[in-house]
């Protein structure tokens, strides 16, 4: 009985966080970023611009530089990838996914780090990563590497 009451507490506690996190600015700022991207008719041509050549690009590369194509396909696919990263509003989006991923992080990285510091936590950013150096893999306490 004291275990479940406990867990449920654990659960109401992670349910609390995660209400914090969507309460926080960084998601908000998330959350403007991704609607502006996805209202702005020239910003939506680009995106469905790259998507619609991506899917020719992954059949050119299915046959690589014997692809009739290759050249023609590899040159554009960059052409109209640079065009959309170079959009402002994808880049601002870009900018606050990275910091809604930078918060997520952290809050596993202090999450893992409570219950042991040798536990793996999943993590995009390598800056996070490198300062753990535990665990299987990494040449931590278990002694593989």
């Amino acid at each position: 009985m004291l275990a479940t009451l406990e867990r449920m507490e654990l659960l109401e506690n992670a349910e609390a966080l995660a209400r914090m996190v969507l309460e926080s600015d960084v998601v908000e700022q998330y959350q403007i970023c991704l609607y502006k991207l996805r209202s702005n008719k020239e910003t939506q041509r680009k995106i469905n611009r790259f998507i619609s050549l991506k899917e020719l690009y992954e059949e050119v590369q299915r046959f690589g530089k014997y692809h009739p194509d290759y050249k023609r396909v590899m040159t554009q696919i960059r052409e109209v990838k640079r065009e959309m990263d170079l959009d402002p509003l994808v880049a601002e989006f870009k900018l606050a996914e990275n910091d809604l991923q930078s918060l997520l992080d952290e809050i596993s990285l202090l999450v893992g780090g409570a219950v042991s510091k040798h536990i793996k936590v999943p993590s995009g950013n390598p800056f996070f990563e490198s300062n753990h150096g535990a665990g299987c893999g990494g040449g931590g306490s278990c002694g593989c590497s």
